[in-house]
Order: C-alpha cells, then sequence, then structure tokens
C-alpha cells in the first residue's frame, strides 16, 4: 500500500507533502467565503418607532432573523412598538444576522404606591414623578395647612401606601385650602374702590354677590362703595362672622363716603 511512498527519495516525499498541503490551504481558503457566508452583506433597515409586526415583515423580506431581546414600559409610545433595534440601522451586516429588538411591553409593570400624606403639593408632584405615576385631579378641603396633602385617591377611593398599581396611573390628591372651615370676621369695604375691595375679597377667599350702581355711574371702576351686605359690625357694634367662600354685596356710588366709626 506504501510501496509508491517508501519507492522514492525522502525529499521527493518531503515535496509532494508540501504540495499536498498547499492544495489542501488552498481549498480550505476557497471554501471559507461559502461557509461563512463572505460577501453576502445586507443594509439594517430602520425599524425604531415602527410596530413589531411592521418590523416583523421587513426583516423577514430582508432575510434578517430576529430575536425579541427586552421589553420596557414607555407611557408615550403604544404597545409592541420598537424602542431600540442592534445593530443600528443603516449598518452593513451578513445577511443571515439576527437583529435583536426592544420593544414596548403591553402592560405596565406595578409600583408601590407612595406615601403623601403631609407633603405639600409640589414635593408630592416630584414623588409622584419618580414612581412614573401622575397626578390626576386636586380638590380642596378646609384646612389650615394650604396646599398640603391631606389625603391620596385612586379611582375614586383612598389608597394606602404600598399598594401596588400599574405605572402611569393618575392619583387624585385632597389638598388643604389654607384657611379652613372656621368663621372669619366681615371686612369693611365701605369707602373703597372695586379693586381695592375685590383685593380684599381675594385674600379672604370671600366674593363679590350683587354689585348695584348708582344711576348715571359707568362702570365698577368709576366709583365708590358706600354700603355692604352684610356689614362689618352688626347693631350691638360686635364684629359680624361669616364662612370662606360667602359673598358679598355692594353698593357704588360716585361720590366716596365720609366714614364713620359704625359699620364700616
Amino acid at each position: 500500500m506504501f510501496t509508491f511512498i517508501t519507492k522514492r527519495s525522502l525529499w521527493f516525499n518531503i515535496m509532494v507533502g508540501v504540495v499536498l498541503a498547499w492544495v489542501l490551504f488552498g481549498l480550505f481558503l476557497l471554501s471559507l467565503g461559502w461557509v461563512t457566508g463572505h460577501g453576502n452583506a445586507a443594509t439594517v433597515p430602520a425599524l425604531t418607532g415602527k410596530s413589531f409586526e411592521e418590523a416583523k415583515l421587513i426583516l423577514e423580506k430582508a432575510g434578517f432573523d430576529y430575536e425579541i431581546q427586552d421589553s420596557i414600559y414607555v407611557d408615550t409610545v403604544p404597545p409592541l412598538q420598537i424602542i431600540k433595534q442592534i445593530p443600528d440601522a443603516d449598518e452593513v451586516v451578513k445577511s443571515n444576522r439576527t437583529i435583536l429588538l426592544i420593544v414596548r411591553s403591553v402592560d405596565p409593570p406595578l409600583v408601590e404606591m407612595p406615601n403623601l400624606i403631609g407633603y405639600s403639593f409640589r414635593n408630592a408632584e416630584v414623588v409622584l414623578g419618580t414612581m412614573d405615576l401622575k397626578v390626576g385631579d386636586t380638590l380642596f378641603r378646609p384646612d389650615f395647612a394650604r396646599n398640603a396633602v391631606l389625603e391620596q385617591r385612586y379611582n375614586g377611593a383612598s389608597i394606602a401606601a404600598g399598594t401596588r398599581i400599574r405605572k402611569g396611573s393618575l392619583i387624585t390628591l385632597v389638598l388643604g385650602d389654607g384657611i379652613g372651615d372656621q368663621p372669619i370676621g366681615v371686612p369693611g369695604l365701605v369707602g373703597l374702590n372695586y379693586l381695592s375691595a375685590k383685593a380684599i375679597l381675594d385674600s379672604n377667599r370671600l366674593g363679590f354677590g350683587a354689585i348695584v350702581l348708582d344711576a348715571g355711574l359707568r362702570d365698577t371702576l368709576s366709583g365708590w362703595i358706600y354700603r355692604q351686605s352684610p356689614a362689618r359690625l352688626d347693631e350691638d357694634g360686635l364684629p359680624v362672622k361669616i364662612r370662606p367662600g360667602q359673598l358679598i354685596d355692594v353698593w357704588i356710588g360716585s361720590d366716596r363716603p365720609v366714614l364713620d366709626t359704625l359699620n364700616n
């Protein structure tokens, strides 16, 4: 079997071995491109912002495999929309390359409701933002702690801290109105013009009721208040008390009244 080799000289056999090795190496190099798919490159299509179904059709048509690497929640993006792709769009890769996709999850993940009771409205807003929750309605309740959170609600009911809810949920905050429901003294408006009286009423959480103008008066800004109801003092000279939110009727004339100490 080995007669052909043994009858030849050593140098002849060495030369044959070297030639054979080069031939095998050349065949390996020629087959390498076929084995690795060298030269079969393609440009990665742009998929970010498209739905998963759209991206799947584009990749299959372009000859790429695909795989969902991860899903994350972004409240401004529709479910299953492509958020990121690897490799990026317009990169040139092998045509059979697997494209990794990161999509928006279908359901928002759950987070624990924080305890906002006693926080200021601004601080509560910041805390909700860090938990990917949002401020829904804001309601006010009589309380001297102005804009302090008195209660937190979800879907119309109070929600306890630690309750697990979906990211993006709307939380209603019940805030203190800064005054409470305690009666306050009626401010004296007689002798003031409309704008000055309005500033006083606003600062006391009160408002105008009926505004009666004397005949010939052009508008509320061109006269003076000479009468109000209820008055500042009662018949016994004691301060009249009303609650925040009540209205005061006023009469406005063209002449500024001379003030006295009674009911003014």
